[in-house]
């Protein structure tokens, strides 16, 4: 977290300062000319010029994430280096600009006050509007660059723009000065430096997302030598966006922006010289015989400074990397390829160890740590890509390992196995064929069809209910037909269209619950609920009967992924907890607890066909599961006082969040189960 904070923490002050100041000088202007009355306006432009920023940095961060992994890659490069762009016009501007900002802006704010209210409202909306979107821009762009660091950079940049607002009120009220020249010239520095880093960052993310050549191309490869997940690579990725892989256009590109940002940067600080005075005849120096004139004083080279900031940082970065001695101790660089797998790997010591896995082959490979008896798994790499290095991270018990690699369109390939002693014991994972899958995927497809064959007749007697004009059996009828839907709802990925149709709800329509999309169980429990004539609901009634019967004849034939039912067990839960359990889907029969309680019909069932498979790698799991189902449906089953159920809305506080509660226990104790039964190549 801390390592990626110091850079917005820094473009947030800069930027944050620079910004106060402008307002601070807009409503010193006004207050020292007697124009009081005024400043509501500047703070309406100000306001505006806030709001804006932050919404321009939603519509960064919500509109990026809706993009697919490559469009996201590209987008992200794009805007890094439009930020860079920007940093770099900034930085030079205030360079230029910081002794003459006070009187421009006094010449803004005079031209404004002749004019009238909407001038100062738009003059104090520019002037800070231009700054926000500056700040929100770079501020994404850092965060972007620090995947996973959670909080950090986000905070960084709050702390930089709160320190800005409490040195602007200080220097407005006369209790502080700083030299702002000198301010904004030393943060210049600090910025171009962490503005290289963003360009390599973002010409990168144009090449994973395919915009830019050269992707694998490396010129800097330390992956073998240097943990990248170490404190002092983090800390060094994070501050100046060095990484331990470095392609040639990133190295390039860096070491060209820096040279030349800054050449350019360090000349436009120094003001011409004045030339010395010519001696006066009457000063005894000049006139007294052999003395000599006084040396002249001795210019630093121009390069020193840029060299500096450059040289610094990457020296103190190889000290510590060099006393830190690389790796951590019992890191193993491990080679795999489609014909040796294993390569270097030796008996590692007992404790959580760090293996660098690095495909010398020419295909993608699968990478298994192994128990060589049972083919039990301690850790797995995922499409490891040819001539990529990455981290393997297993904890290593008493026990006999080996590797596992299983190439794409090859076969798998073991390494000799290595035994460890002087450790404890440690938990594998049983591998899982997708061919174990199938039976317990035969069984579940019987439930769901016969489960089809049900709700087929008790659709039909609904459809009879409404014909015949009798909406209290209709309503009882509904409620039988609708759970029995939801019992089924490990299957719902497999019904395709039908499932939107049937059981589809009103948000996101157009029109709402009138919308001609809108549809199956929901559409008729609205009717029923809210006074509309059997006769008006007879067309829905006869559709949702037509597409269940749909359904049920395509269902045999339906593709039915069998790595699709661990992932069930977890999400039907999700799902309810999410919809069920807020009252989302209610159309007004109350009756989400009933539905809640199908759809925890539904994982039991789904576990019971899976129990084999579970309880052999993991005997104790099922035994939480089944005590945190059964108090779920204690919980539910008092909510059911005969016929009628209480609706989500109606519990008191006290039993709601039991309900909440025990349902998000039950889910942290189904979430292991889609692991434990992924399937695994090794197997």
């Amino acid at each position: 977290m801390w390592d990626n904070l110091f850079p917005n923490f820094l473009i947030g002050l800069r930027e944050g300062l620079e910004a106060g100041l402008v307002v601070s000088i807009l409503v010193a202007t006004l207050v020292r000319g007697g124009n009081k009355e005024r400043l509501p306006q500047v703070w309406t432009g100000v306001a505006a010029a806030v709001g804006l920023s932050l919404s321009f940095g939603a519509v960064l961060t919500f509109g990026s994430q809706q993009m697919p992994t490559t469009a996201q890659e590209a987008f992200g490069g794009v805007l890094s280096v439009v930020a860079v762009g920007f940093v770099t016009v900034m930085v030079f501007w205030m360079r230029r600009n910081a002794r003459g900002l006070s009187g421009e802006i006094r010449e803004k704010v005079t031209a404004a006050l002749t004019m009238g209210a909407g001038p100062l409202v738009v003059t104090s909306f520019l002037a800070v509007g231009r700054e926000g979107l500056e700040t929100a821009l770079f501020l994404w762009t850092n965060a972007e660059t620090a995947h996973g660091s959670g909080t950090g950079p986000l905070l960084g940049g709050a702390v930089g723009l709160v320190l800005a607002a409490g040195l602007c009120w200080a220097l407005y009220k006369r209790v502080l000065k700083i030299n702002l020249t000198r301010f904004f010239t030393w943060t210049g520095f600090g910025l171009v430096v962490i503005a290289a880093g963003v360009l390599g960052y973002g010409l990168r993310d144009l090449q994973e997302g395919g915009v830019l050549p050269g992707g694998g191309s490396y010129l800097v490869d330390l992956s073998g030598h240097v943990d990248a997940g170490s404190w002092y690579a983090q800390l060094v990725q994070g501050v100046l966006n060095l990484t331990t892989q470095m392609t040639w256009l990133q190295v390039t590109a860096y070491v060209a922006y820096l040279a030349v940002v800054m050449a350019l940067f360090v000349r436009g600080l120094r003001a011409p010289e004045p030339r010395p005075a010519a001696p006066s005849p009457a000063t005894p120096e000049a006139v007294r015989p052999g003395s000599r004139p006084a040396p002249a004083s001795r210019r630093t080279p121009r390069w020193t400074v840029p060299v500096a900031v450059v040289a610094v940082p990457a020296g103190v970065a190889a000290a510590i990397v060099a006393f830190s001695g690389g790796k951590p101790a019992g890191t193993q660089t491990v080679a795999v390829s489609e014909t040796d797998c294993g390569k270097g790997f030796t008996a590692p010591r007992p404790g959580r160890q760090t293996f660098q896995m690095r495909n010398t082959g020419g295909r993608t490979s699968e990478v298994y740590l192994i128990d060589p008896a049972t083919g039990a798994v301690y850790g797995e790499i995922e499409g490891l890509a040819p001539g990529t290095t990455r981290d393997l991270v297993a904890s290593v018990g008493s026990g006999t390992y080996a590797w596992r690699c299983v190439p794409t369109g090859g076969k798998a390939v073991t390494s000799a196995s290595v035994r460890v002693s002087g450790g404890g014991t440690t938990r594998a994972v049983l591998p899982l064929a997708a061919s174990e899958l199938q039976p317990p995927l035969a069984a579940y497809r019987a439930y769901v069809d016969q489960g089809l064959a049900t709700l087929q007749g008790r659709t039909a007697r609904l459809r009879s209910d409404l014909k015949a004009g009798d909406t209290s059996s209709a309503r009882a009828d509904w409620l039988t037909a609708h759970l029995t839907y939801s019992s089924l709802g490990a299957a719902y990925g497999t019904f395709a269209d039908f499932d939107s149709r049937i059981n589809g709800r009103e948000d996101g329509l157009p029109g709402g619950v009138r919308d001609p999309g809108f549809t199956g169980f929901h559409r008729i429990e609205y009717g029923l609920w809210h006074g509309e004539p059997a006769k008006s609901l007879l067309p829905y009634a006869d559709r949702l009967a037509s597409d269940v019967t749909g359904l049920r004849e395509a269902f045999p034939t339906q593709d039915f992924d069998p790595a699709d039912l661990p992932l069930r067990s977890h999400e039907i839960l999700e799902n309810t907890l999410q919809f069920e359990l807020t009252g989302d889907t209610d159309e007004g029969s109350g009756s989400n607890l009933a539905t809640a309680g199908a759809n925890l019909a539904g994982t039991r069932e789904l576990l019971t066909v899976l129990r084999p498979l579970i309880t052999a790698r993991a005997p104790g799991q099922l035994t939480v599961v089944d005590a945190d189902a059964a108090r779920l449906q204690a919980l539910l089953d008092a909510a059911h006082k005969g016929t009628a159920w209480t609706p989500v809305e109606s519990l008191d506080p006290a039993a709601r969040a039991k309900v909440d509660g025990a349902t998000g226990r039950l889910l942290e104790d189904l979430a292991p189960i889609p692991d434990l039964l992924e399937i695994r190549k090794s197997a």
